[in-house]
């Protein structure tokens, strides 16, 4: 169990107390990175509702965000040792690639899932069911994910998702399963009697709605604030796909991994009240007054 201070992570109202903090490690290849921001999205999110009722902090962690230039061992060797090592829970996820070997494994991820479920601790794998440009692929690290993942089907269950709503909303309801009954994690959340010496003072600051918005999200958001009936239009052609506002087309509708992107903006818009849904196949989209609000806050 990481144990530590933690200051100036979230934006908002001050509150503090006392709290243990879980490291949760987010493991992954390299074609996945919007999905990491959604499990760090998912995290600030849980923090929000139940981090003070609960005690206890999750905090993400990532070898991208949490290590440093070090010479002397192996790249992943340092990586297990400087970041894993301290985590508590895992999450993996793979899309098309497996990952580069390490010379011990066949990717740094799989090292990494393999090292933390050699020490007892528990950890969870999803893989992305979403389609792919067929000459997109590396086969020969697609046929090595397979196997990885036929490997993980043995040890226990694994998640599938269709796209990045689907990833986020089974993330965000499995997350808070595992923390209720997993019964190393639960053995991590303070009893009431416990001595507070072993547990850090958190400074814990509210998330606002604002800082937990992607990069898409923000940007669609901030041009429908301008738009002049404040309008997201979703048109679907046969020849592609469509997301615009303020005569601003956002979506590539040649690259599918684009588009989705976008699409996640919008169901992220939308599960924050932030636009409502005035269409009858999700087609047309206003900002709502919450939306003008928070979009009002976002920088130029």
């Amino acid at each position: 169990m990481l144990v530590e201070q933690i200051m100036n992570q979230w934006c908002g109202c001050s509150m503090a107390f006392e709290a243990n903090v879980v490291s949760l490690m987010i493991a992954s290849p390299g074609d996945v990175l919007e999905e990491r921001n959604q499990v760090r999205d998912v995290v600030h999110e849980w923090n929000d509702l139940n981090a003070k009722e609960r005690r206890m902090v999750l905090l993400p962690v990532g070898w991208e965000t949490h290590s440093s230039p070090l010479l002397g061992a192996r790249p992943q060797q340092l990586i297990n040792e400087r970041v894993l090592d301290g985590c508590d829970l895992l999450v993996g996820v793979f899309w098309t690639r497996l990952g580069t070997p390490t010379g011990d494994s066949p990717s740094g991820t799989v090292e990494e899932i393999q090292r933390h479920l050699d020490a007892g601790k528990p950890a969870m794998a999803y893989f992305s069911t979403a389609p792919v440009a067929p000459q997109s692929i590396d086969q020969d690290q697609f046929s090595a994910l397979m196997k990885f993942r036929e490997w993980c089907q043995e040890k226990g269950l694994i998640e599938t998702y269709d796209n990045l709503a689907d990833f986020r909303e089974k993330f965000r309801r499995q997350i808070q399963i595992e923390l209720r009954d997993n019964a190393y994690l639960k053995a991590l959340e303070p009893k009431q009697s416990e001595d507070s010496t072993a547990v850090a003072l958190v400074e814990f600051q509210d998330t606002s709605i604002e800082s937990r918005l992607n990069s898409e999200a923000r940007q669609l958001l901030k041009a429908a604030s301008e738009d002049r009936e404040g309008t997201i239009i979703h048109a679907r052609y046969l020849s592609g796909q469509a997301i615009q506002t303020n005569g601003i087309n956002f979506a590539d509708s040649d690259d599918r991994r684009s588009v989705a992107r976008w699409e996640a903006a919008i169901d992220q818009l939308k599960s924050l009240d932030l636009i409502v849904d005035r269409g009858y196949k999700g087609e047309i989209f206003k900002i709502t007054a919450l939306g003008y609000e928070v979009a009002d806050r976002l920088p130029n």
